[in-house]
C-alpha cells in the first residue's frame, strides 16, 4: 500500500474509534441521567409521601400504612436497592425518632414502649424490593418480636424463603420462637437450619437443647454466646453480650442469696453491711471490693436490700435490669 492509502486507511481507523468512543461516551450520559432521575424520583416520593402522615402515628408516614410491598417495587421504577436502602433507612430514622421522643429506658430488644407500628411495613418493604438484604432480617429478627412478634415470624420466614441457604436466618427465627417460649417450634426450625450446607454443627445440639429445657438460663447463654459469636451486626453483639453479663449477675446473685440465707439462718437477722458476710462471700469464690461488697460481672457493686435480704444491681450498673 502507497502512503497516501495508508493515510486514507488511519483516517478511517481514527473515525471508527472516534465512533465507538462517542457511542461509549452516549452510553454513560444516559445512564448517569437515569440514576439522577431515580433520586430524583426518590427524593420527590419521600417529599409527597411525608406531606401525608397519618394522625394515628405522627412518627410514620404515609407509606409505612397505604403503599403495598408491590406498590412500592413498581413505584422503584427498576431501581429496587436503591428504594430498598431508602426504606430502611427511614426504618432507623423511624426507631430513631420514637426512642429520643420517649421519656424513659429502653432496651433494642424491647422497644415495645415506644409503640412502633410503623416499623414492620417499612421492613417488609426494604426486603421485598431487595430479598438479599440481610441486615433488615437480622435487625427485625431482634427488634420486631417485643413489637410484632407475628411480623418478626412473617419477615425471617420470608428471608428464609428468598434465601434458603443461609444457616443465620434459621437461627434467628429460632430464636424469636425461643424468646415467645415456643420451643418445639424452634427446635424444628434449628434443626431444619442444621441440614443447611455450611451451618455449624451446633444448631443440631440447640434444637435437642430446645426440646429438653428450652426455658433454661443455660440454654439462654448459649443462645447469646452463640448470637455474640456469629452476629455480623454490632448491635446485635453488644446487645448479646449485655445478656450474657446478665445472665452472668443472676448466677453471682443465686449465689448471694445463699450466703444471705445462711446468715439470717445464723442469726435471724438479714446482715446490716456486706461487710459482716465477706468472708463466706469471698469462699463463694465472689469477686468483692475492699470494703467486702460483691461485685457484679461489670465491677459495680451489688446494693444490699436489707429489706428482702438480697442483693440487688446498682443503678450506675449497664447490665440490663429486666
Amino acid at each position: 500500500m502507497n502512503g497516501s492509502g495508508k493515510r486514507i486507511s488511519s483516517r478511517r481507523e481514527a473515525r471508527g474509534a472516534d465512533s465507538a468512543s462517542s457511542r461509549w461516551e452516549a452510553r454513560d450520559a444516559a445512564l448517569v441521567l437515569l440514576i439522577v432521575a431515580g433520586l430524583g424520583l426518590v427524593s420527590v416520593l419521600a417529599r409527597r409521601l411525608d406531606t401525608q402522615r397519618p394522625t394515628e402515628d405522627h412518627f410514620a408516614s404515609y407509606e409505612e400504612v397505604y403503599v403495598t410491598p408491590e406498590a412500592a417495587r413498581r413505584m422503584s421504577l427498576g431501581f429496587n436497592g436503591l428504594v430498598a436502602d431508602w426504606y430502611w433507612l427511614r426504618s432507623l430514622q423511624y426507631v430513631g425518632r420514637k426512642s429520643s421522643a420517649y421519656q424513659g429506658d429502653i432496651r433494642l430488644d424491647d422497644l415495645s414502649p415506644l409503640d412502633m407500628k410503623g416499623l414492620a411495613p417499612l421492613l417488609e418493604r426494604a426486603t421485598t424490593l431487595d430479598p438479599q438484604f440481610m441486615s433488615v432480617y437480622e435487625f427485625g429478627s431482634m427488634v420486631l418480636p417485643a413489637v410484632d412478634a407475628e411480623a418478626a415470624i412473617r419477615l425471617v420466614s420470608k428471608g428464609i424463603r428468598e434465601n434458603p441457604r443461609e444457616w443465620r436466618l434459621y437461627q434467628r427465627l429460632g430464636f424469636i420462637y425461643w424468646q415467645k417460649q415456643r420451643f418445639i417450634e424452634a427446635g424444628e426450625t434449628f434443626r431444619t437450619g442444621a441440614r443447611v450446607a455450611g451451618a455449624p454443627g451446633w444448631m443440631d445440639a440447640m434444637a435437642a437443647q430446645m426440646e429438653i429445657s428450652g426455658g433454661s438460663r443455660a440454654t439462654a447463654r448459649d443462645i447469646y454466646r452463640r448470637m455474640y459469636a456469629d452476629s455480623e451486626d454490632e448491635r446485635l453483639r453488644s446487645l448479646a453480650l449485655k445478656r450474657l453479663l446478665q445472665i452472668e449477675s443472676l448466677d453471682e446473685r443465686d449465689l448471694i442469696r445463699g450466703v444471705l440465707e445462711a446468715f439470717q439462718h445464723r442469726f435471724s437477722r438479714c446482715p446490716g453491711a456486706w461487710r459482716e458476710v465477706a468472708g463466706a462471700l469471698h469462699a463463694a469464690r465472689l469477686k468483692t471490693d475492699s470494703n467486702g461488697s460483691p461485685l457484679d460481672p461489670t465491677g459495680v457493686p451489688y446494693v444490699l436490700d436489707s429489706g428482702a435480704c438480697a442483693a440487688q444491681l446498682d443503678a450506675r450498673s449497664e447490665i440490663p435490669k429486666k
